[in-house]
């Protein structure tokens, strides 16, 4: 019964040892990538994913807003990574890259599709600012404590 139990320990422990293995940081061939992080063209394929479904794409336009957004991401995330900018300046930049996907969008898609879009935008901007205005309400609240 002692070795049937021992076996068991190290059987178990050999299953943590591989799980803990197989959630390390995958390496991409230009970089590590953090865990929980995705690579910009799966981000990509996974917003055009559902761009194509919410906006009833065609192939064409899903394989063209792939690219844009591809493009949008790996600019962003050069920005964001540029620790020399100034705050002011990453946030121009970013709204720059914004207002630029916007027109890119609005090259390929049809006039209702693009206008479900920016609907849809709209809505996560809106849901964006409000969940930043609460944030701003609860750091002041603890400021004032």
């Amino acid at each position: 019964m002692n070795k049937h139990m021992m076996l068991t320990t190290f059987l178990l422990c050999l299953m943590f040892a591989f799980t803990a293995h197989s959630q390390a940081p995958v390496k991409d061939s230009s970089h590590t990538i953090k865990k929980g992080r995705w690579t910009a063209e799966k981000r990509a394929d996974k917003m055009s994913d559902k761009l194509y479904r919410e906006l009833g794409l065609t192939h064409a336009q899903d394989k063209q807003i792939y690219v844009i957004n591809e493009d949008i991401i790996r600019r962003r995330d050069a920005i964001k990574a540029n620790k020399s900018l100034a705050d002011k300046d990453r946030m121009q930049q970013l709204k720059a890259l914004n207002e630029e996907r916007s027109q890119r969008f609005k090259t390929v898609l049809n006039p209702t599709q693009y206008k479900k879009w920016n609907d849809w935008e709209m809505k996560k901007r809106e849901h964006l600012e409000a969940k930043m205005d609460k944030k701003q309400e609860r750091k002041l609240a603890r400021q004032e404590k």
